[in-house]
């Protein structure tokens, strides 16, 4: 399945920034940047619209293709979102594609994204519908839904998943993948996160996932959305190099790339691509930009910079 749709040897690499960090309105029960909890983190506000530009230039030396942002909101206000469509401009200016998560979308602004430029945008699902009230009380599932169909409707492409980990049921996790696999079209990225526990939050001392059971998800995510990158996303700190390389032989084919995601731990950059070359994975280049000479440059960055440490601790900072 994953080899008629997809170069089994190549992996789409993205890095992803915190451009607002901490104090966000919703009440999601596995997130320390949530405002109900005492995690530790401080509240941030927005980064400077060129200190993101900075750190999706370091992304780019080092091979991502991608750069993601996201915002602790629980949806972007009007004073903010002219430094957001700002930052979407300067990212693709670079030849990268851009990614959003900022909450809740209005038509308005989701059509302001489109306009800036935004190849994709991020809002998971998270669970099942059955299962959503006992994680979520602040955002309902039907709006998560809209928020979808607004960015499909303005032309930019979705990326949606879910999470392992929280005390769902197998059911649950199967109705995760049956509301994404019949979305009108299913997501072009599909991010499955296995829950990364932080002290504070409810889910602070939830069961550990099974390591298979992760893999069966990802395995039947590749199933159903044949066509959709799976992402093997939050987590991958928590995996050893045996689990991530079944998680590529499952038909996971993206990952996040970096040190930090928003504010949890991420796989050092250096060890990806010593895994990547164990495995005799290399990544994937953007489609416009897919010719031999881009793909070698983006190999020769990883190799020359890979030790360098190019990116902003937004825990931290």
């Amino acid at each position: 399945m994953h080899r008629q749709h997809f170069n089994a040897n190549r992996v789409q690499v993205s890095t992803l920034l915190s451009i607002k960090t901490g104090a966000c309105p919703e009440d999601c029960k596995y997130c320390p940047q949530s405002g109900h909890y005492n995690t530790g983190l401080d509240k941030e506000k927005l980064m400077e619209v060129q200190k993101v530009l900075d750190e999706a230039k370091r992304a780019k030396e080092i091979g991502s293709t991608r750069f993601c942002m996201g915002a602790a909101w629980k949806h972007p206000s009007a004073k903010d979102l002219p430094y957001v469509l700002e930052m979407v401009k300067g990212v693709k200016a670079m030849g990268m594609e851009t990614c959003m998560t900022l909450g809740k979308l209005d038509e308005a602004q989701t059509k302001a994204l489109a306009d800036a430029g935004l190849d994709y945008y991020n809002h998971n699902l998270d669970t099942s519908p059955e299962f959503y009230g006992n994680i979520i009380t602040t955002r309902t599932y039907a709006e998560r839904l809209q928020t979808l169909s607004y960015v499909r409707d303005a032309g930019m492409k979705i990326c949606s998943g879910g999470i392992l980990g929280m005390g769902e049921s197998i059911a649950d996790r199967a109705g995760l993948l049956i509301q994404l696999a019949n979305l009108p079209e299913h997501p072009e990225s599909v991010p499955i996160n296995m829950l990364v526990k932080v002290e504070g939050t409810p889910l602070e001392n939830a069961e550990d996932v099974d390591p298979f059971d992760f893999i069966r998800m990802l395995a039947v995510a590749r199933i159903m959305m044949p066509k959709s990158h799976v992402r093997l996303s939050a987590g991958r700190e928590q995996m050893n190099e045996q689990m991530q390389s079944l998680a590529f032989l499952a038909g996971a084919n993206s990952i996040f790339y970096g040190e930090k995601l928003l504010t949890t731990a991420n796989p050092q950059a250096d060890k990806d691509m010593q895994l990547f070359a164990r495995l005799g994975i290399k990544p994937e280049a953007r489609e416009e930009y897919a010719d031999e000479v881009h793909q070698a440059a983006i190999e020769h960055a990883i190799i020359e910079q890979r030790d360098a440490s190019l990116f902003y601790d937004a825990a931290t900072h």
